[in-house]
């Protein structure tokens, strides 16, 4: 059974959802989400004698909002997750992660080697930091209208999010799946389709209306402006991540993304998640496409990304 469970770690509040007992798999969401992006994970890792653990990351849902932009770097996500898994008694741990929780993921693992045993990736994978910052390197491979160049400006695009919060959870979950059609599909490249209209458009079958009602709620609620945050931190990020200058990632790993995935579209990226193993993860021990699936990986394909990481956790030293 899952439960909703609020603790004190890293000087703010998390809320965590969480289920079984055993090792302990902590499991990052990404932009927009919230714990409830791996709900179709947590009852099937407790029910294989694992201790499942999702939480809100910083800036969503049920976890303290710093109002400071520089407070959203890796290493204060990593301080979070890193003092998550200290309140609830475990010294080591799997981490998994998904969207900006899979960048979130590999640092944890590449900051703290002694306390994390593995990392599995879904959709985005690990880059180490080079030379560029993220923000650069996209505006140079997609242009300067690229979304992540929308979302700089703090209250541009939480006002375009919040004029319809329902519209907005849409466009996301549906706009950038595996069932988008081609013609509506979200841009991500394009600041101007960011938004477009899927109300009239019907729920693929991994997606419920009270799934949406769920992510609709929870950002009428709290506003976009945390999750929205994480964007703003790539020059500090860039400036602080320097001892880390393509540095491997050396936990044992996993890559899953879908085929359709617009992240696996972008520029280059195909020929990176080939070259995954010798290029930055050279513990990687399997680099998954899911055919047909886009980039709401374990949410579009909970039983195909069940079965992987139950696999890849089994194989891991004890």
């Amino acid at each position: 059974m899952t439960t909703l469970q609020t603790v004190q770690a890293n000087g703010i509040t998390q809320r965590f959802a969480e289920a079984g007992d055993g090792p302990l798999v902590i499991m990052l969401h990404g932009f927009p989400e919230s714990w409830y992006s791996y709900r179709h994970q947590l009852e099937a890792l407790a029910e294989a004698g694992y201790h499942a653990v999702a939480p809100d990351m910083r800036g969503y849902g049920g976890t303290d909002a710093p109002g400071d932009v520089g407070q959203y770097t890796h290493l204060h996500t990593a301080g979070d997750v890193i003092a998550l898994a200290t309140a609830l008694g475990a010294s080591r741990f799997v981490v998994v992660g998904h969207d900006w929780g899979s960048p979130a993921a590999a640092y944890v693992a590449l900051f703290r080697p002694d306390r994390v045993r593995g990392a599995a990736l879904l959709s985005v994978p690990y880059l180490p930091r080079g030379d560029t910052d993220v923000l650069t390197a996209l505006t140079e491979a997609m242009g300067p209208d690229n979304y992540q160049v929308f979302f700089q400006e703090p209250g541009v695009a939480e006002k375009v999010f919040e004029a319809d919060v329902r519209r907005s959870v849409l466009a996301w979950l549906i706009g950038i799946s595996g069932d988008a059609p081609k013609t509506t599909r979200l841009d991500i490249v394009n600041a101007d389709t960011v938004v477009p209209d899927f109300s009239g458009y019907p729920l693929p079958k991994w997606l419920t209306e009270e799934d949406v009602a769920y992510y609709t709620v929870e950002f009428e609620r709290t506003g976009f402006a945390g999750a929205l945050n994480w964007y703003r931190t790539s020059k500090l990020n860039f400036e602080l991540l320097a001892p880390w200058r393509f540095a491997p990632l050396l936990a044992p790993s996993l890559f899953i993304a879908g085929e359709r995935d617009p992240v696996v579209g972008w520029p280059g990226m195909r020929g990176l998640i080939d070259s995954l193993k010798s290029l930055s993860m050279p513990n990687l021990t399997r680099a998954v496409l899911l055919e047909g699936c886009g980039h709401w990986t374990q949410q579009e394909r909970p039983d195909q990304v069940n079965e992987l990481l139950l696999g890849f956790l089994s194989a891991l030293p004890a």
